[in-house]
């Protein structure tokens, strides 16, 4: 680069060369194979903006040889030389761009795509997409969650004598069988129970899960089917009920739609051979795909876990009852992230991020975002504030050697347990999410559960500034 002091302006990629006899040469770096083309120097001061970089056409520009005591400026004519280089697109000269492949992976399967040189990079779809689940056959077994207590028991009677009357066998807990069934002998044809060692194997031969309550009944039954979990309707019937979208007061029809299918999607379409009911074979339920974590806890000087946890809201780590700040190191793949210095920290799904989450500043995030949120609570510093990472992170927490105190880890709130000095957590995206039935649909729910439990951007609106004739001019702002 090279400053001429008479213009001001920046000549670029130009360079001074000595010539025999004293002279000076401006000449442009060209390639070697394009041959030098004389323009004029002009000893004026130019006060046009300088022509952007690179310039339109590209002109390989020389200045010939002017006197040692004269200071010679390179500057663009307007008159353009008669052996001016011709443009590259005139000739079709341009080289094309190189192509490419595309590889798309998420981290189970991969995809590729080319690329050409004309083509261009873009998303192939959405990155997350709408449900629909359609029954292959007419749902057979049922089962039914409800809040403890004897508050909901007329409502539970309702939901479970009119299932028997849609043909479907009805599992319900252990508890709620021995005080609400064992002795109704109306309810013993359809009603069934399990064994607590059992409790595995239900996700074998539920079709779909109807909870009766608020959001605690969801997130229960979230570890009552730690794994794979059927399709859940939840009608709300507790104190806030965010994740519970569905009215009691309309429960037959909601639950047969369930059972019959009441939505289609305009954009797919199949073939309806081999389907017990041909004529509502593409009509389902919408669900969202709600993202679980897997948490696994280790122990010190332990390969392997002790304990495997799925969460639907969120696992946090706290101080318990130590005076002390928790100490905790966090790793990704095992980089080192932060060492967390506070009264805790958590990691939420979205689905969690309107539950703890929000309370300690977090931001919601709509349950399909693929994300998890690291949320500190009460930090001791300024700067930690708290982020969303991609849902194929890995995240170790882990309790270092010089941990002033243990610390405390719960799972959804529940199966909370000491971690020494040592010990560490690891969480990831789990391969189980939670479908749940939606309402409306997936935006629509959760606007819904925004406005209704949280009044979100909730505020009187503001008064115009006239009430009868609008003014005009200057008046408008006074």
């Amino acid at each position: 680069l090279w400053r001429s002091e008479l213009t001001g302006r920046l000549v670029r990629n130009v360079a001074i060369e000595p010539v025999p006899g004293g002279a000076e040469q401006l000449h442009s770096l060209r390639p070697p194979c394009v041959p030098p083309v004389p323009l004029r120097c002009r000893h004026q001061h130019l006060s046009s903006p300088p022509p952007p970089w690179p310039p339109s056409s590209l002109r390989q520009q020389v200045v010939a040889p002017v006197a040692a005591s004269q200071q010679a400026v390179a500057s663009p004519t307007t008159e353009e030389s008669s052996t001016s280089a011709p443009e590259l697109r005139e000739q079709g000269e341009w080289p094309e761009k190189t192509s490419l492949y595309l590889l798309r992976t998420d981290g189970k399967s991969c995809s590729r795509e080319l690329v050409t040189g004309s083509g261009k990079l873009h998303f192939a779809y959405p990155s997350t997409q709408q449900h629909l689940i359609v029954w292959k056959s007419r749902p057979e077994t049922v089962m039914i969650i409800v809040k403890l207590g004897n508050e909901l028991v007329n409502e539970f009677m309702e939901v479970v004598r009119f299932l028997g009357r849609e043909g479907l066998k009805v599992v319900v807990e252990p508890h709620v069988f021995e005080q609400h069934v064992a002795g109704n002998h109306e309810l013993l044809p359809y009603v069934y129970t399990f064994a607590t060692s059992e409790t595995s194997r239900l996700a074998d031969c539920v079709d779909f899960v109807v909870c009766l309550g608020g959001d605690g009944v969801i997130l229960h039954a979230s570890g009552l089917f730690n794994h794979n979990i059927p399709p859940v309707i939840a009608f709300n019937l507790g104190s806030l009920g965010f994740l519970t979208n569905f009215s009691y007061n309309n429960f037959e029809r909601d639950l047969g739609n369930v059972i019959r299918g009441s939505a289609k999607l305009d954009s797919c379409s199949f073939a309806n051979e081999n389907l017990d009911e041909p004529d509502s074979a593409q009509l389902g339920v919408m669900v969202t795909l709600r993202m679980r974590m897997e948490c696994q806890v280790f122990r010190s000087n332990s390969e392997e876990p002790t304990e495997v946890q799925e969460v639907l809201n969120e696992l946090v780590i706290d101080r318990g009852s130590s005076s002390f700040l928790t100490n905790i190191e966090c790793y990704e793949k095992g980089r080192y992230i932060t060492r967390v210095q506070a009264d805790g920290i958590m990691l939420a799904t979205p689905t969690g991020s309107t539950a703890y989450s929000v309370s300690a500043g977090g931001s919601m995030v709509h349950p399909n975002v693929p994300a998890m949120l690291l949320t500190p609570i009460c930090p001791h510093s300024l700067s930690f504030r708290p982020i969303i990472l991609p849902d194929y992170a890995e995240i170790e927490l882990r309790i270092p050697t010089n941990a002033r105190s243990p610390a405390w880890v719960c799972f959804d709130g529940r199966s909370r347990q000491e971690l020494q000095a040592g010990d560490k957590v690891r969480v990831k995206m789990s391969e189980n999410p939670m479908p749940t039935i939606n309402r409306t649909d997936l935006t629509g729910d959760w606007f819904d559960s925004l406005d209704r439990c949280f009044r979100w951007s909730d505020r009187l609106e503001q008064k115009p500034a006239w009430s009868d004739e609008k003014p005009v001019g200057k008046d408008a702002f006074r």
